[in-house]
Order: C-alpha cells, then sequence, then structure tokens
C-alpha cells in the first residue's frame, strides 16, 4: 500500500535526506520518496503505519511535523508505476559473481603441486571483498541509505554503512596481500557474524526489501541466497582461523 503525506519544516536536501533515513529504518518501509515540493513523502509499505508511528520517526531527525496529504493520486500512481517497472529481481549477478571467482581462484591451484585449500580460500575471499566493495563504492551514499534498512549496526550508527564498505575493501586488499592472516580472518569473522543477523531477522520477518550486499546498482531482493552469501565468509574465515592457531 502506498500513501502520502504532507511533511512540514523541510527546507533543503539535508532534511529531505534525515526525513527519508529516518523513514527507511521502520521495519514495514518499503520505499520512501521524500521531496520539498507538495506532497512532500510518498511511502509505500508491507502494513499500514499510523502517522503516530510515522511521526515518532521523523522526530529523531529534527522538527518537523507529518500529516496524510489529501488529493494526491497523480504523485502516488507515479511512485507505484516506477516500482513496477524498476526491473524484476534477479540473482544472476551474484551467481555469476561467484562463477568468476570460483573459477579464476581455481585456476591458479593448477600450477601448484597440490590443491593448496588455504591459499584458495584466501584467493577467493579477497575477490569476494574486492568486487562487492567495488559496487558498493559506486554508489556509497545509496547503500548506506539500503544498509541502515536492515543491518542492526546501520539502524543504530547511519555511518556505519560508509565504513562497512572501505571496511570490505581493506579485507580484501589484507587477503589478497597475505597481511597477518589471524587478524584478518578475525575481523572478517567478527564483521561478517553481526551482518548476517540483520539479514536473519529480514527474511524470518518477510520483509520484502532490496539486499544491499551489491550496492544500489543491482535489483537484488533478500532472501536465503544473502543468508547463504554471508555464512560462506564466515564459514571460511572460521576454517582459517582454527587451521591459523
Amino acid at each position: 500500500m502506498t500513501h502520502s503525506y504532507q511533511i512540514n519544516g523541510m527546507t533543503c536536501g539535508s532534511c529531505v535526506a534525515r526525513v527519508k533515513s529516518k523513514l527507511l529504518k521502520l521495519g514495514d518501509v518499503i520505499s520512501a520518496e521524500v521531496r520539498l515540493q507538495s506532497p512532500q513523502a510518498v511511502i509505500s509499505m508491507s502494513r499500514h503505519i499510523t502517522t503516530g508511528e510515522l511521526q515518532q520517526a521523523i522526530t529523531k531527525a529534527g522538527n518537523y511535523t507529518i500529516t496524510e496529504a489529501i488529493n494526491a493520486p497523480d504523485i502516488v500512481m507515479k511512485v507505484e508505476t516506477a516500482a513496477v517497472t524498476e526491473g524484476k529481481p534477479s540473482y544472476f549477478p551474484i551467481f555469476l559473481i561467484f562463477a568468476y571467482m570460483g573459477c579464476s581462484t581455481l585456476l591458479i591451484q593448477v600450477g601448484n603441486v597440490s590443491f593448496n585449500w588455504m591459499q584458495w580460500m584466501g584467493h577467493f575471499m579477497a575477490g569476494f571483498f574486492l568486487v562487492f566493495s567495488f559496487f558498493k563504492l559506486l554508489n556509497l551514499k545509496g547503500f548506506a541509505e539500503s544498509y541502515s534498512r536492515y543491518d542492526i549496526v546501520a539502524k543504530k550508527w547511519n555511518s556505519w554503512g560508509y565504513v562497512y564498505a572501505f571496511t570490505e575493501l581493506a579485507l580484501g586488499l589484507a587477503f589478497l596481500t597475505g597481511f597477518n592472516p589471524v587478524l584478518t580472518n578475525s575481523i572478517t569473522f567478527m564483521v561478517m557474524t553481526v551482518s548476517i543477523i540483520g539479514v536473519l531477522q529480514s527474511v524470518y520477518n518477510r520483509r520484502k526489501i532490496k539486499c544491499a550486499c551489491l550496492g544500489s546498482v543491482f535489483n537484488l531482493p533478500m532472501s536465503t541466497i544473502t543468508i547463504i552469501e554471508d555464512a560462506l565468509m564466515i564459514g571460511m574465515s572460521g576454517i582459517m582461523l582454527l587451521m591459523l592457531l
């Protein structure tokens, strides 16, 4: 369901960004279009959210007041049409990325006398973090906004989405260069374990939201595939830690 609202108190783009960020953090909000022109907000939700709940959310962003708009069917229709034509969700990019990383890292092992599992996992995880951080950095702001909708840390600290993208980049470089394997795998295990909690909550609650793993470039739905993706990194880093200690 989609509803339009009037929001008083917004005067600039920063106001719009703050209000949108708080609205997107509400669990049942699917999407939120916020602007300075009337009606200021068009919100799609999985269940009806009361104006009081919306007011409580945006109050955290500043001195803003929200009321339901009247006679704005054209705006609502445009938003609903855009949602339909945005593109069908697809897991193809993830499958393709994993196929490329799997094949390329396996080819490295061809030159070895015997298959080196530690080296292969290190190279695979390097490719994973470098590729996934690349797509996040293409639209860092868009990723941070999407990530804050379900990640337990990003919900409380808006900047975590920005930090997380660069953390992935640093981990990718660390795995690629073999920098302090114990430290690198320990950080990976902790970061990915925290990350998977929000994913599990979203999938368990059947929230129809976009996965931010590849930033805002692809329309990937949050699902079991996302859980497997995070669990794979947790498992690999855990195995490597056990083998190193």
